[in-house]
């Protein structure tokens, strides 16, 4: 929510020449209706059990960078899923510079609240854990341009070559 995910993993397709995804964008195409559409319609369990189904198919394409949704770590056979069959790369971002990339933005269902700031927090520390946990490259994600963190990311896979099984990477 706000690392930059979709900015960083379509930049990093570019550069390795791989097919990129967003899975909101992927559901958004699917579906015909936004995301917080999707979540007045069928409740976040609603959106959560499709953003599963299709990481599940997005995971099975050989060449692909997929940028996942933020709470895809939360559901215990997402996180199985992307540990077996991806190359997890997880953009750390504080929550401060989170709040300050998505203040204005009203197409995060999850922030319409009355504490979009403590909510942001809140995510935060119910999902770093998880991230860490199946992460295979942790990318500072509060420092630098799409393009220098495009580059950590390629000069981490260089270094500890966590992609040579040809595994879809899944910026996180």
């Amino acid at each position: 929510m706000g690392a930059g995910k979709t900015s960083v993993g379509r930049e990093l397709a570019r550069r390795l020449n791989l097919r990129f995804a967003d899975c909101d964008h992927e559901l958004i195409a699917r579906t015909g209706v936004s995301v917080p559409i999707i979540f007045e319609i069928e409740g976040e369990a609603g959106f959560r059990r499709r953003e599963s189904r299709l990481l599940a198919e997005l995971l099975d394409e050989p060449d692909i960078i997929i940028a996942t949704g933020g709470g895809i770590v939360l559901d215990p056979a997402n996180r199985a899923l992307l540990s077996e069959r991806g190359t997890v790369i997880y953009l750390n971002t504080p929550p401060s510079v989170l709040w300050e990339r998505t203040r204005r933005d009203r197409n995060r269902p999850l922030l319409q609240v009355e504490d979009p700031r403590g909510r942001i927090e809140e995510l935060y520390r119910q999902r770093d854990p998880l991230y860490r946990a199946v992460a295979d490259i942790i990318v500072d994600g509060e420092h630098g341009s799409c393009s220098s963190m495009a580059r950590r990311v390629e000069k981490a896979l260089a270094e500890r070559t966590v992609n040579a099984n040809g595994k879809p990477l899944c910026v996180s």
